[in-house]
């Protein structure tokens, strides 16, 4: 599960030139705002940008020190504020995000734990139930995995592991009830 540090770098899911909508300040007063998912916990961010060009699905460095592109990180949102257009981009850029970071999601299914004794971190992903979770063990102990393909190839149950991946990314940042996180943080 991941730890709570700060994010580095963003992918920009939507740019508000004349501020969020939301903003009860009159026009003049509300400053631009870019909507921005981060790389490394998927943590949904609000920045603003400095006086640049910003675009859909730049990445966007947000950490200590000089900023090319932002000037602050305004604050952490959810997903009930994000504009529709960040609704529509953030599945394809957590698609390219998880795509990008392969080995990271693939050791995943090579160290995933028990939770409780009731409760395997494989469950929380959508579609593994307990005989596809004892393939998946079955499997890891004879040879970890080492890409998605291979995941695919060795559990028959399992021809998308990354898509798996993608959907519960989606599902910790939409809903705000669920109990375990496993590629966001809280």
């Amino acid at each position: 599960m991941k730890t709570d540090k700060k994010e580095l770098n963003a992918v920009v899911l939507d740019v508000l030139m004349k501020g969020n909508l939301d903003d009860q300040r009159s026009g003049f007063r509300r400053e631009p705002v870019v909507q921005a998912v981060g790389i490394d916990q998927f943590k949904l961010l609000e920045l603003v940008p400095k006086k640049v060009e910003i675009r859909i699905h730049e990445r966007v460095y947000i950490g200590d020190g000089e900023r090319e592109k932002v000037e602050r990180v305004k604050r952490r949102v959810f997903y009930q504020d994000l504009t529709q257009v960040a609704k529509l981009e953030l599945p394809y850029v957590v698609e390219q995000l998880v795509t990008e970071n392969e080995q990271n999601f693939v050791q995943f299914f090579n160290r995933a734990i028990s939770i409780s004794p009731k409760l395997h971190m494989l469950h929380l992903l959508p579609g593994i139930g307990k005989k596809l979770m004892w393939e998946v063990l079955a499997a890891r102990e004879k040879k970890p995995f080492e890409s998605f393909a291979d995941i695919a190839a060795r559990v028959k149950g399992i021809p998308h592991p990354e898509r798996m991946v993608i959907d519960r990314i989606l599902e910790e940042l939409q809903d705000p009830d669920v109990k375990y996180h496993l590629f966001t943080s809280k």
